[in-house]
């Protein structure tokens, strides 16, 4: 596989010698790289969820990451959950995916064959989607529409999904915890959500809600988003779900409806709790300032959060 790998590239590096500035021919190269590039990270994904299946003693969903086209390592815990849980339909429903080159459910889509509805605000990156080749050899539906509490379940309804789907993705970098309150017409076996680890594992809190917001202009570090996990699993409980875990970069968190769970284990926001590490901040000039631990925190203090246990507004 590695000795493909390497010939696809030096194929590829000769191709851009030969067009010698031919733009057309150039985008054709890239796209077939492109492509054949998918087809081994594939493959090399069904290999490591084969491997995974076949382990017997896994204490924490983290011990089966792996990343395909996940931005982490996503696309192993999924493949684990749904060896697991066997949904009924292999329907799933993920917004935020920008133009789907890192995402959670693409590697469902290709190799599992999975088909499902992917929605972003940015109509550019739907058109990127578009244009691709899986978006015509599979069955995925693309929208270009900026998701609120208010749309959310017409948005849905129009596709005709069966009530029941197998996965149900929210990650908005905003009102992740009001989407998923606000979802009434769908019943998915497992629900991923992004959560904000810088708000800890104490407290019940998410950002207000605004059917308007976008976190570069909540607040100028863009860590102003979001909600805890602990409101996170409370909205499970109240919808019937266990939390079964986070992902070990500390931003996405998974649910498993309760009447599938079987041999996995439920945890608490507690024992769950992955903080995270990555560097996303930025400074009043938009640019990154690559703050870690607390400093990151120290910078919304003040700010409005709204308590989901009282439902009043508290600060950070």
């Amino acid at each position: 596989m590695l000795k493909k790998l390497k010939s696809l590239i030096v194929n590829s590096y000769n191709k851009i010698e030969e067009i010698n500035g031919n733009q057309i021919e150039f985008k054709k190269s890239l796209e077939k790289f492109d492509n054949d590039l998918s087809g081994i990270k594939i493959t090399l994904g069904k290999f490591l969820t084969n491997y995974n299946n076949q382990l017997k003693d896994i204490q924490n969903i983290q011990d089966v990451e792996f990343q395909i086209f996940s931005q982490w390592g996503d696309d192993g815990i999924i493949q684990f959950l749904i060896n697991k849980v066997k949904p009924k339909n292999k329907i799933f429903i993920e917004f935020g995916v920008q133009d789907y080159t890192e995402s959670n459910t693409r590697f469902l889509l290709m190799s599992n064959n999975w088909s499902g509805l992917i929605m972003d605000g940015d109509e550019k990156n739907i058109s990127k989607i578009k244009a691709r080749d899986y978006y015509w050899q599979y069955n995925l539906k693309a929208k270009a529409v900026f998701v609120t509490s208010e749309n959310i379940n017409q948005l849905i309804s129009e596709e005709n999904f069966p009530e029941e789907i197998g996965i149900y993705h929210i990650d908005i970098d905003g009102n992740d915890y009001w989407i998923w309150k606000a979802t009434s017409n769908i019943s998915p076996e497992i629900v991923i959500v992004e959560y904000q680890s810088l708000f800890g594992f104490e407290r019940a809190i998410t950002t207000p809600y605004d059917s308007e917001f976008v976190r570069s202009k909540g607040h100028y570090s863009h860590l102003y988003y979001g909600t805890s996990l602990l409101s996170l699993c409370d909205l499970a409980e109240e919808k019937g779900y266990y939390f079964v875990g986070c992902n070990s970069n500390g931003n996405n968190s998974y649910f498993v409806r309760k009447d599938k769970i079987g041999n996995l284990k439920p945890l608490t926001a507690k024992e769950g709790y992955v903080y995270s590490q990555f560097k996303e901040s930025r400074d009043k000039n938009g640019n990154l300032s690559l703050l870690t631990g607390e400093d990151r925190l120290k910078l919304l203090q003040g700010m409005p959060v709204f308590n989901t246990r009282t439902n009043s507004i508290e600060s950070l």
